[in-house]
């Protein structure tokens, strides 16, 4: 089977899934599937898929598994013994078929959902390539790897201090690979690579799981906070009472950039390490953030942006020379190291779609990334946060 551990996820995942727990237990949200490949039918793969959500929802967190997360400072001990007891429930995620299109659907307690988007997404990728390509070439894969591997080693030899994470869980094209470039990675350039966000690899290999939040915590702020207008400084003041001064990375374009930066004040902008790129032209966003840093009297350079929006490494390393001594560069790269051994990758998301049985939304400074069929509430969450 495709997951074989509920560590085969990604960092951010369980961040989060702890800040539910302390926080927003009671919570009750639903996610939804989408291919934004228009032309791929994933129809045929979901008795496969179907057989792999059952084999899921039978694994439980090992001894092992919980004793490493304790040797993470940021994770609690009561969260702990939660995942102690802790299973994925089979009657929360329905897969099937709506208007003659596959459909994959998550609806219950946030607290008990929020583990399925990374393992879920990982199975339907690797069911669905190992179908179109049982006898992958994993030699002309690891040519490309070495090449990006090269790239990096001449940018060490530019002094460009170029640092990355695997951020390939979700969109990986199988495990196996995945593992392998891992080992590839650790071994080649230890220097550049930071870690990885696979929190069963960063036990397996001594690496450092990389993660903070993602779109859902600010997302369902939208549903859970007094005022939606006051939804992203809500979310923001909720992780920061969390994890106090732990996991500082904000995460910057739920509601747009210009909305964000309204919302990211001093306050914020000194408690936070630094802000995450995921959507829209990364210069243009790293130029803006560092002036809207310069006008709030805070030294860039000090902060760190982390950028993670579908990434190669020629585009990251043109992007670390772009803010050389200006601010700290990292970048979180996924589908290009852990799924460019084909053609053309799959671009599959899970996204919550409501909580607390109100719409929210994501709205991304690359439109094809928006998912919310409510469109009255998308053009009103779009007003209130261009109002402001």
């Amino acid at each position: 089977m495709i997951i074989n551990s509920l560590l085969d996820t990604d960092l951010y995942k369980l961040t989060m899934m702890q800040g539910v727990l302390h926080q927003f237990p009671w919570a009750e949200v639903e996610y939804e599937f989408k291919c934004r490949n228009e032309q791929i039918d994933l129809r045929p793969i979901i008795p496969e898929v179907d057989a792999e959500i059952d084999h899921l929802c039978n694994l439980r967190f090992t001894k092992k598994e919980r004793d490493y997360l304790r040797t993470l400072r940021f994770m609690k001990e009561d969260f702990i013994q939660f995942l102690r007891l802790f299973q994925l429930n089979r009657a929360f995620i329905h897969v099937g078929m709506e208007n003659d299109a596959f459909a994959l659907r998550i609806k219950g307690p946030w607290l008990h959902t929020i583990l399925f988007e990374v393992p879920i997404l990982a199975i339907v990728n690797e069911v669905y390539f190992r179908d179109i390509r049982p006898a992958p070439d994993f030699e002309s894969g690891k040519e490309k790897l070495y090449e990006k591997i090269n790239r990096v080693k001449e940018s060490n030899r530019e002094n460009l201090r170029f640092r990355f994470a695997d951020f390939g869980t979700r969109r990986r094209f199988s495990y196996i690979w995945q593992e392998q470039i891992i080992q590839i990675l650790k071994k080649e350039l230890s220097e550049n690579l930071m870690g990885t966000s696979n929190l069963l690899f960063s036990m397996k290999y001594g690496l450092t799981p990389i993660g903070t939040m993602a779109h859902e915590w600010l997302m369902a702020a939208q549903a859970l906070g007094p005022r939606l207008a006051n939804s992203q400084t809500f979310a923001l003041e909720h992780w920061a009472q969390e994890y106090r001064g732990d996991l500082g990375i904000a995460l910057s374009d739920t509601m747009g950039l210009d909305a964000f930066l309204r919302d990211f004040d001093m306050y914020f902008a000194k408690l936070f390490d630094g802000c995450r790129h995921d959507s829209g032209d990364p210069l243009e966003w790293g130029d803006r953030l560092i002036e809207h840093y310069k006008k709030l009297k805070v030294d860039a350079r000090s902060k760190i942006a982390v950028f993670s929006d579908g990434l190669s490494f020629p585009r990251a390393i043109e992007i670390t020379k772009h803010f050389k001594n200006r601010i700290i560069t990292s970048f979180g790269i996924g589908t290009n190291l852990t799924n460019d051994i084909v053609d053309k990758p799959v671009q599959i998301v899970i996204k919550m779609t409501r909580c607390q049985g109100a719409p929210v939304a994501k709205i991304s400074d690359s439109p094809e990334k928006q998912m919310c069929k409510d469109a009255q509430y998308l053009a009103y969450l779009k007003s209130v946060f261009s109002g402001i």
